[in-house]
C-alpha cells in the first residue's frame, strides 16, 4: 500500500523528502488554518508566531498536494515527519482520504489541530496578519512561512482568499515591497 502525505501548509514548498509522485488533492470538512500558536519554528514562548493546521470544518474543504514517499523511504520519512511535526502535541497524525485531481481517492497522513491543546487558537484575520508579521523562531521568521505558502498556493493553483489577504496585509505591517 503507497504512503501518502497531505501537504496544505509548509510541506507544500519544504516537505524535507523528495516525493515519488506528487499529485493536487482535496480533504474535505477540514480548513486550511492559522489556528497553532508557534512557539517553535515560527515563534517564541515570549512572541508567538502562527502555523496553518488542519481544522475541522464541516463543509468546508482543503486543497494541497499529496505527496507519495517511495516504498523504501517509508521509515526515514515518517520519522522525519514526526520529529518535525510532533514537536508538541499541538498537532495529531491522522488518516485521511483525499480526493484527487485525477480521479483516485488516496488514504493519507495528515498533520491535523488538537483542539484541546494550548497552542490552538482561533483569531480574526487583523490578529493574525499582526502576530505574524513580527514573530521568528527557530526556522525563521513567521512572513517567510506565510509567503512561501501563498506562492505554492498560487503555483498550484489554489485560491485561497485569507492566505491572499494575509500576505498583502503582512507586507504593509512588515514593510515588505515584494
Amino acid at each position: 500500500m503507497s504512503f501518502w502525505v497531505f501537504g496544505y501548509g509548509s510541506l507544500l514548498w519544504n516537505p524535507g523528502f523528495d516525493a515519488a509522485e506528487t499529485v493536487r488533492a482535496r480533504l474535505d470538512d477540514y480548513s486550511r488554518s492559522f489556528c497553532m500558536l508557534s512557539i517553535h519554528h515560527r515563534g517564541t514562548d515570549e512572541h508567538p508566531g502562527l502555523v496553518l493546521a488542519l481544522d475541522q470544518s464541516a463543509g468546508k474543504a482543503c486543497t494541497g498536494l499529496a505527496l507519495r514517499v517511495a516504498d523504501d523511504d517509508h521509515d526515514r520519512v515518517l520519522a522525519y515527519l514526526r520529529e518535525r511535526e510532533l514537536i508538541s502535541s499541538a498537532y495529531v497524525e491522522d488518516t485521511v482520504t483525499l480526493h484527487a485531481d485525477d480521479g483516485r481517492a488516496l488514504t493519507a497522513l495528515a498533520y491535523v489541530i488538537n483542539r484541546e491543546h494550548e497552542q490552538y487558537c482561533n483569531f480574526p484575520l487583523e490578529e493574525q496578519a499582526q502576530r505574524i508579521a513580527h514573530a521568528t523562531g527557530g526556522r525563521g521568521p513567521n512572513t517567510e512561512y506565510l509567503y512561501n505558502t501563498t506562492q505554492m498556493l498560487d503555483e498550484i493553483g489554489v485560491r485561497d482568499d485569507d492566505m491572499t489577504w494575509l500576505t498583502g496585509r503582512v507586507r504593509e505591517l512588515a514593510g515588505d515591497t515584494a
